[in-house]
C-alpha cells in the first residue's frame, strides 16, 4: 500500500477487513462494538490523536449551546493563525497528505493557496445520536441482493460506526446527522473564469424523518430518508421553480418539478445516479449533491483504509455573511476565507460494476472520521482522467449540538468553470432546529402540494 492510502494501526481490527466490496454489510460482534466510547469515539473516529500531537485527542467536540436564530455564529478559533501554506511552490513536500483534485488545484489554477491551521476536533453530537449509533454496531445490516440498500437499523444514528467496506462508509455519509429538519436559504453560483457568475437563489426544506431516535427501522418512516422541496426565488426567469425530492433507504429516489409558467407538474424520470439536475447547465449529477447521495448500487465500493490528509475545517469564516462576489473568484473562492485542518480520513474507492453505466467511472471519496461527511471527492472519466473535483465546509452547530455542512464546491475540468454550491453568505440564516421543533409541515412534501406551493 502507498504512503497516500496508509492504514493507522489503531484501526487494524477493521481494516483486515478492508477492501471487501459488492458484499452485504453485517453488523460488528459485541466485542468490536464495546470499543465504541472507550478506545474509540462515540461514532468511531480513534479518540487518540496522531503520534506527532498534529492532530489531537477527541475530547468531545464543541458543547452544545444557546444560538439565536438570525445571530452572527461565534467563531471559538478566530485567534489562530495559519502554521503554513500550501502552494505551487511546495506541493510536492506535502502531496502525501492531498488528494490529486487538491493536487491538480494548486498546479493548474494561479494563486491557488491553502492556509493549513491547528486541527481543533470539534465536532461532536447529542447523546441520543450516540446511543442509537452503539444498537446500529451490533444491528445494521445492508441489503444482500448487491444493492448496498439499508436493511436494517435503527434512525436517529450513524449505522456503521465500525464499518466493513466502503458501502458501509458511505452509507454514513447518507445519513450523518444534521437534525431532524431545517430551513435553509441558498444561492448557486455557476462561475466563470473570468469571475463573472450566474447565481441561482433558492428556499429549500429538508425533512430527514430517519434521523429520529423513535424510528427502529426503515419501515417506521416509510422507508424514507429525506424530502426535501427546493423553491427558485431569483433571477426572475426561474421564479417560482420547484423541485420536490424523496431520498429512500431501500429503493431509487422520487422527485417531481413544478413549470410556473405552463402552471404544470412533471414527474422527473430520473433523479439519481448521473442524470443532471434541471437548470445547473450540466455541472453536476443528481449523486453528487451534497457530494454524495442516492442508490449505490452502480458501483463496487472499496474501504482503502485511513490517511491523513488537510480538508477545510471549522469553516466559520467561509460560510460568515458577506456578499457573494466577496467570497467567490473566478477559479475558486478567495483564500484567505478558506481554513484546511490536518484529520484522518477514510478513503473509499467507488468503481463502476461490470455491466452497469456511470458518467464517472470511478470515484474517490474522503470521508471525515469524526463526523463521517465527505469532504473531498474526485471524479474521473472512463479513461481514468480526472474530470470533477468536489471539497466541502463544515463547522459545529452549537444549537444542534452537532456540526453541519452546506457550502461545497465542483470543479469540472473539461469546462474549466465551477460551482459554488449551497451558498449561503448572502441568504438568510438557516433554521436548524425547524424540524425538531415543528416549523416544518410535513404535508408540504407531497407532489400534490406543488401546485399549490407554487401559487404561494
Amino acid at each position: 500500500m502507498g504512503k497516500t492510502n496508509r492504514v493507522l494501526p489503531i484501526a487494524a481490527f477493521v481494516l483486515g477487513l478492508a477492501g471487501i466490496s459488492g458484499v452485504a454489510g453485517a453488523a460488528v460482534s459485541d466485542q468490536e462494538a464495546a470499543q465504541l466510547g472507550k478506545d474509540l469515539t462515540p461514532v468511531g473516529a480513534e479518540k487518540a490523536g496522531n503520534k506527532d500531537g498534529s492532530i489531537p485527542k477527541w475530547e468531545g467536540g464543541v458543547p452544545k449551546g444557546k444560538h439565536k436564530l438570525g445571530d452572527a455564529r461565534v467563531d471559538p478559533f478566530a485567534a489562530d493563525k495559519p502554521l503554513f501554506s500550501i502552494d505551487a511552490s511546495n506541493v510536492d513536500k506535502y502531496k502525501d497528505k492531498l488528494t490529486a483534485g487538491q493536487i491538480e488545484l494548486i498546479k493548474t489554477r494561479k494563486g491557488y493557496r491553502m492556509d493549513v491551521y491547528p486541527t481543533r476536533r470539534s465536532c461532536g453530537y447529542p447523546d441520543s445520536v450516540y446511543g442509537q449509533t452503539k444498537t446500529n454496531a451490533t444491528l445494521a445490516k445492508l441489503s444482500a441482493d448487491g444493492k448496498d440498500n439499508l436493511a436494517q437499523a435503527v434512525g436517529g444514528g450513524f449505522p456503521f460506526a465500525i464499518p466493513k467496506n466502503g458501502a458501509e462508509a458511505v452509507w454514513n455519509h447518507r445519513l450523518r446527522w444534521q437534525g431532524e429538519g431545517r430551513i435553509e436559504f441558498y444561492q448557486t453560483n455557476f462561475m466563470n473564469p473570468d469571475g463573472s457568475f450566474y447565481g441561482l437563489a433558492q428556499d429549500q426544506w429538508v425533512m430527514t424523518p430517519f434521523a429520529s431516535a423513535k424510528a427502529k427501522s426503515p419501515e417506521d418512516v416509510g422507508g424514507v430518508q429525506l424530502k426535501l422541496l427546493n423553491l427558485a426565488t431569483a433571477p426572475a426567469a426561474r421564479t417560482g421553480e420547484i423541485i420536490l425530492a424523496h431520498y429512500f433507504l431501500g429503493k431509487s429516489n422520487d422527485a417531481w418539478m413544478y413549470f410556473p409558467g405552463q402552471r404544470r407538474v412533471r414527474r422527473l424520470p430520473a433523479f439519481e445516479y448521473d442524470n443532471p439536475i434541471p437548470g445547473y447547465e450540466n455541472l453536476e449529477t443528481a449523486d453528487q449533491y451534497p457530494m454524495f447521495a442516492g442508490a449505490l448500487d452502480r458501483y463496487d465500493w472499496k474501504l482503502v483504509g485511513k490517511q491523513e490528509l488537510y480538508i477545510p475545517y471549522n469553516s466559520y469564516k467561509f460560510v460568515a455573511k458577506r456578499p457573494v462576489k466577496e467570497v467567490y473568484e473566478g477559479l475558486f473562492p478567495k483564500r484567505d476565507l478558506m481554513r484546511y485542518e490536518l484529520h484522518r480520513v477514510w478513503k473509499v474507492e467507488a468503481s463502476v460494476k461490470q455491466g452497469m453505466r456511470h458518467m464517472f467511472a470511478k470515484r474517490t471519496f474522503y470521508i471525515d472520521e469524526d463526523t463521517w461527511m465527505i469532504m473531498a471527492a474526485d471524479q474521473y472519466d472512463a479513461q481514468g482522467k480526472l474530470w470533477r473535483i468536489m471539497e466541502a465546509s463544515i463547522y459545529p452547530a452549537v444549537e444542534l449540538g452537532a456540526c453541519v455542512s452546506q457550502e461545497f464546491m465542483s470543479w469540472d475540468l473539461n469546462a474549466n468553470r465551477y460551482m459554488a454550491e449551497n451558498s449561503t453568505q448572502e441568504a438568510k440564516h438557516t433554521d436548524w432546529l425547524a424540524g425538531s421543533e415543528g416549523r416544518i409541515d410535513p404535508k408540504r412534501f407531497e407532489s400534490d402540494e406543488l401546485r399549490r406551493a407554487g401559487d404561494r
